[in-house]
């Protein structure tokens, strides 16, 4: 991260700001530009906690000193005694997030690592494409997001926070799993910020954002509208908030894989994946051939795991999702996209909120 960046962020439990201490410094390359880059740190906040930056990534989960402890003990002497402290005061909200955060993080780290950036499409859209759906489920144009601040939440492999980028916007890009690594990795804008979050802490600034999206993940937590709560304060008046949902279908073979999953989200993860290898893929992969699906195996395999292995997977209706926004007073609620699976639904946030 950029030091600069620092202000953006926020302690997601106690909401206080972050201070700064510089482990290791490099020099990184943006697109020819070489600027002072924070490669590891720590950033404490009020009430004892402390949050890791490791590989120029800011770790701003609840239970990131228990995630990174090698790394933190290693650089913090008292390091016991400040994790001793936080389980002591904060027990029930360290284990609740741990708990609800562990199979949902282990689940997308493992599909994203079968993305490839050379050759895999995001959801079926090509990187040129990737943008252009952005804006229509945003209600955007390419110039319109020109020096808009965005917080993308749930970033996955991270290519479309760089097409922001590179149309002028500001972004914090967030994701819960480990992927956000390769996604750091990629970037070549220094105004694309990459941190390790939970939707239900989220660790930035509140009404910071001229635009709050969050595509194809609250529906990933335990609660979804519970989620899109915590979520909704980073939105800054006047600003909007863009959620992509799942909804329900009258299709035989989606409801029997939404009851499959109910056991196989169960399993231990590698034997979830091999299980789904040798039963659902081949099935997939011939009935997709035959259809003329011109999908890689890599983009099948992840479509599989996205369906069958997350701990959660909510449908829910727009007149459910319109209810969400206009419970917490938002206007020009609209659903943008309808596609097979699910729906896309922004808001605007009063000026008085």
């Amino acid at each position: 991260m950029l030091e600069s960046q620092l202000s953006l962020l926020r302690c997601p439990v106690t909401r206080s700001t972050l201070r700064l201490q510089v482990i290791k410094k490099s020099v990184r390359s943006f697109r020819g530009e070489e600027l002072p880059f924070i490669e590891e740190g720590i950033l404490f906040a009020a009430g004892d906690w402390f949050y890791p930056i490791i590989g120029g990534i800011p770790r701003l989960l609840v239970e990131a000193f228990i995630d990174y402890a090698d790394f933190c003990k290693k650089h913090l002497p008292d390091y016991d005694k400040r994790s001793a402290q936080l389980h002591q005061q904060y027990n029930r909200l360290i284990r609740y997030a741990t708990r609800k955060n562990r199979r949902t993080k282990q689940s997308f780290s493992l599909e994203w690592s079968f993305f490839d950036y050379e050759h895999t499409k995001t959801w079926d859209a090509p990187k040129d494409a990737m943008l252009a759906r952005f804006l229509e489920e945003t209600a955007e144009t390419a110039e319109s997001l020109r020096g808009k601040w965005i917080f993308d939440a749930g970033c996955g492999n991270g290519l479309l926070n760089q097409l922001m980028a590179e149309s002028g916007a500001q972004v914090v890009a967030m994701d819960l799993s480990n992927g956000v690594e390769r996604a750091y990795a990629q970037n070549q804008y220094p105004s694309v910020l990459y941190i390790q979050g939970d939707l239900q802490f989220p660790p930035v600034a509140f009404a910071q954002f001229d635009i709050v999206q969050c595509s194809g993940v609250l529906i990933c937590t335990n609660n979804t509208e519970l989620s899109f709560s915590c979520l909704e304060p980073c939105v800054k008046p006047g600003g909007k908030y863009s959620v992509w949902l799942y909804h329900p279908r009258k299709d035989a073979i989606h409801n029997l894989f939404n009851f499959i999953r109910r056991y196989t989200s169960r399993l231990p993860l590698r034997l979830q994946y091999y299980l789904l290898l040798v039963t659902i893929f081949p099935l997939s992969y011939i009935i997709k051939r035959i259809k003329g699906n011109k999908q890689t195996v890599r983009e099948m395999i992840i479509y599989i795991l996205d369906w069958f292995t997350p701990e959660f997977r909510w449908e829910h209706e727009p007149t459910e999702a319109s209810a969400w926004f206009n419970k917490r007073r938002y206007t020009s609620v609209q659903v943008t996209t309808v596609e097979l699976f699910g729906f896309n639904i922004t808001g605007v946030k009063d000026h008085a909120s």
